[in-house]
């Protein structure tokens, strides 16, 4: 069936309702927007779906909310597990209580019970509560830090991690043997309440999430000493992480949280900034003319699901400067291995983990304090698996784990980026340096000085649509059979093909196995010790390529970067 014929089918159906078959029509006309929109099923991915929302089979609508919840239904059902329930949390985006609501009318239709929560929670508080409910597994609904026309729906297994790769290609298996979307199971909001298929829950799993937090403080003594004096901003960018976030601050003793007015409240608009991303200087805007006007030290803010953080910092002439993720990452790691080494709590079994594209500044880190540091694919959830392979189920000691996208972990009853312990940890590492009259700015010189000047860059380019789709697929095949021997005046050492599952090395011609799950990422080692890697985005319509240089000073750095950088963007940009 092609595309306009799937439009017709949608138009002319009872089953879809008339402000979808409204918004049809208006582009009815529009040979390309019919095509985008039907071309295909919105895909569900290892992590879920993510896409544009609006009306058609390649959006996010309560639609297709339904067909991906019947076939996560299907899957828990065949496994034994429906009586267990399924958690689901949701953020400020727009239509997110609404496809909320819709997975749970599913799930409640296929005699699973849904646990949905009162109002908008962080990712991390639902992986929280798929544990702490011993649930089979948890939706939340959020498109994360992407602009406001986006929505998602990412799936937690039980163990409170995103779900696997083993369980996103079983619940892909039975999504695809859907062959009617107007045949999915859902039952009324009333009707599942008065069977107890749907619970309303809220404070109870917030007093827990909070109270686990707690445990995971490194240095009480260091906010009490500097409480009446230091200062906070914190915005949540319209987002799901301003009631827990402030919460764990004020009850970990912050007493001067200041709070950006303007982006406080919930909004799907997100009508203060471009786009709600922490990763992004401009987000800040708001933040920093309020910090400015209150001689604050330290800035944070988090994205609309709160699984992100960001750090802005005052430098000694006053400017703010905006962390990278790796930057805070880094210096997270080194103050938690600090802390525990100088109090003698330091395992020896203890481990650390980042992702294939993350600073190598936290090698040396690990390395420093002798503990081992796992690298994983790009993507939270290969994280959350380390824990529960070497934590929960082998002999080793989780400490730390961060990737370059803002996301950190500390402590194992959450499975994914937390962006509220990642702030009580931000804040409390932030007033310990304040007690020996340093800056994070500071702390952040004097890790360099230690370790190296270790920098890295991302370019990113977006390709809308169907033809932008095929060529990224285009421009990774022309790479990966490539086997460029340099970029510029750069060689290259070696080539790590993740798809292929093997590492080529260039003088010798030689392979060695790879044995990371296979994904679509080429990860080029050159011969001067640094690195770039070029991958697709798992949910959006990108390509991004990574950078990571180190030198003796940050202004050599500086500059091995941008002719990393030049070098490359030359070889991929004519591809795109």
């Amino acid at each position: 069936m092609d595309s306009m014929a799937k439009l017709n089918l949608w138009l002319e159906s009872d089953y879809f309702d008339q402000d979808t078959k409204n918004e049809l029509i208006s582009i009815k006309n529009d040979t390309k927007e019919v095509e985008d929109r039907f071309y295909k099923s919105l895909e569900f991915g290892t992590g879920g779906l993510r896409g544009i929302i609006g009306a058609g089979t390649n959006r996010i609508n309560i639609y297709t909310v339904r067909v991906a919840s019947q076939g996560l239904a299907d899957y828990i059902n065949k496994l034994g597990k429906q009586d267990k329930g399924i958690v689901i949390a949701y953020d400020s985006r727009f239509m997110s209580p609404e496809f909320s609501l819709e997975a749970a009318k599913v799930f409640c239709a296929n005699g699973i019970k849904s646990y949905l929560f009162d109002e908008l929670r962080p990712t991390p508080q639902l992986s929280f509560a798929v544990r702490y409910l011993k649930a089979a597994a948890g939706i939340v609904v959020t498109a994360s830090h992407n602009p406001k026309q986006y929505n998602g729906y990412k799936v937690y297994g039980e163990d409170g991690g995103q779900l696997s790769i083993d369980g996103s290609n079983a619940v892909i298996d039975e999504i695809n043997k859907i062959s009617d979307i107007t045949k999915v199971s859902t039952m009324s909001k009333e009707a599942a309440l008065e069977k107890g298929l749907l619970e309303i829950i809220g404070s109870k799993v917030d007093d827990a999430y909070i109270g686990m937090l707690k445990t995971l403080q490194v240095n009480k003594d260091a906010v009490a000493q500097v409480a009446d004096s230091f200062k906070i901003v914190f915005t949540p960018l319209h987002g799901a992480g301003n009631k827990p976030v402030r919460r764990i601050l004020s009850e970990n003793g912050f007493k001067n949280v200041l709070v950006v007015k303007e982006q406080e409240l919930p909004d799907s608009q997100f009508s203060t900034v471009k786009s709600p991303n922490p990763e992004e200087r401009s987000a800040f805007e708001l933040a920093i003319k309020l910090a400015s006007e209150n001689n604050v030290d330290l800035i944070i803010g988090t994205d609309p699901d709160s699984d992100r953080v960001g750090v802005v910092v005052r430098k000694d002439d006053g400017e703010y400067a905006v962390l990278t993720g790796n930057q805070t990452g880094c210096l997270l790691l080194e103050y938690i291995l600090t802390a525990m080494d100088e109090a003698g709590k330091l395992p020896k079994n203890g481990f650390a983990v980042k992702t294939i594209v993350t600073t190598e500044l936290s090698r040396e880190i690990a390395e420093f304090y002798n503990i081992e540091l796992v690298e994983v694919l790009t993507g939270f959830k290969f994280i959350g698996e380390q824990i529960m392979l070497r934590d929960e189920q082998g002999d080793q000691k989780y400490l730390f784990g961060f990737e370059e996208s803002y996301g950190y972990l500390a402590g194992t009853d959450v499975r994914d980026k937390d962006a509220v312990v990642a702030s009580m940890l931000v804040a409390e590492m932030a007033a310990y340096y304040k007690t020996k009259n340093m800056s994070l700015n500071d702390a952040l010189i004097k890790l360099f000085e230690k370790y190296g000047y270790f920098i890295e860059g991302v370019n990113s380019f977006t390709l809308e649509g169907k033809d932008g789709l095929m060529k990224i697929k285009s421009a990774m095949a022309e790479m990966r059979t490539a086997r460029y021997t340099g970029f510029g005046d750069l060689r290259v050492k070696a080539i790590r093909d993740y798809q292929n599952s093997e590492r080529y090395v260039i003088a010798s011609g030689s392979t060695e196995k790879i044995t990371l799950p296979q994904s679509d990422v080429l990860y080029f080692e050159m011969e001067d010790g640094s690195w770039f890697c070029v991958r697709p985005s798992g949910t959006e319509p990108k390509i991004k390529i990574y950078y990571g240089v180190s030198d003796k000073t940050l202004e050599l750095a500086q500059q091995r970067l941008e002719n990393l950088k030049n070098s490359v963007l030359d070889v991929i940009k004519p591809l795109l």
